[in-house]
This record gives structure tokens, C-alpha cells and sequence, in this order.
């Protein structure tokens, strides 16, 4: 058996194509997956969070100012009204999910009541948003 012998002028090489093609494959499945969310039309103030981790799209969003004040679709709501206001929406779009996005010095009992309001009226998908992103 004749062994093969390299000459110091052949040089190895590794072949990037399949490596280039699975980048671009993973490049092109994260831009298709990324959501686009766009948020209510009113700015808060949000806490930082050291521990954040990102939550799916919400389709109702509810936003609690530091003065207490409620907002739903680019409204002031009372919060006598959140339950009604949000059981329509559901209505419009059954698997619809809610956000309520709290300002880093709103009040606990408001975003709890609103919480509570939100669950009596039959959502199951509720996430709270208290991170600064």
C-alpha cells in the first residue's frame, strides 16, 4: 500500500459555503420571528428591571400614569370602566392578549385594581409591563 504524501506547497482549505448559507438562513428565520409591536400613543416613565425578560405581543394595552390615571386606546378611563372596555375588545378579537404598562411611580393599588378588572373580564393572557427597555 502506496501512503499518499502532502508537498509542503499544498495547503488545506475549508470550504465557508455551508457555513455562509446557515448564517444567512438563521439571519433571515430572526427577522422574520422578530414582532413589531407598536405601543400605545402615551409616553410613561418605566423602572428598570436588572432581571427583564421579553413577553409575547399584546393586542390591548393599558397604561397607568403616576397621577393614577388609566388609558386605554389613546383615552382617559375610569377604572370602573376597564372591565367593560376590555370585555369589548375581547369580543372584537377573542384571542387577544393585555398589556398594562405602569409608570415607574404609579401607585401598586391602581395597576392591581386594573389587574383585577382585566381577569373579571375573562382574559387569560395578561402581562404587566414594569421594565425599561
Amino acid at each position: 500500500m502506496a501512503r499518499k504524501r502532502f508537498h509542503e506547497d499544498d495547503e488545506a482549505e475549508v470550504d465557508m459555503t455551508p457555513m455562509l448559507d446557515i448564517v444567512f438562513i438563521m439571519l433571515i428565520f430572526f427577522i422574520v420571528t422578530t414582532s413589531f409591536v407598536k405601543e400605545a400613543g402615551f409616553d410613561i416613565n418605566k423602572p428598570q428591571a436588572a432581571q427583564a425578560s421579553k413577553k409575547p405581543s399584546a393586542n390591548i394595552f393599558i397604561a397607568v400614569d403616576k397621577h393614577g390615571r388609566i388609558h386605554m386606546e389613546k383615552r382617559v378611563v375610569d377604572i370602573k370602566r376597564v372591565r367593560a372596555n376590555v370585555e369589548r375588545m375581547l369580543a372584537e378579537s377573542p384571542e387577544a392578549a393585555v398589556m398594562i404598562m405602569g409608570d415607574i411611580d404609579a401607585k401598586h393599588g391602581v395597576i392591581i385594581k386594573v389587574m383585577d378588572q382585566v381577569k373579571a373580564a375573562g382574559i387569560d393572557k395578561l402581562m404587566v409591563n414594569a421594565e425599561g427597555e
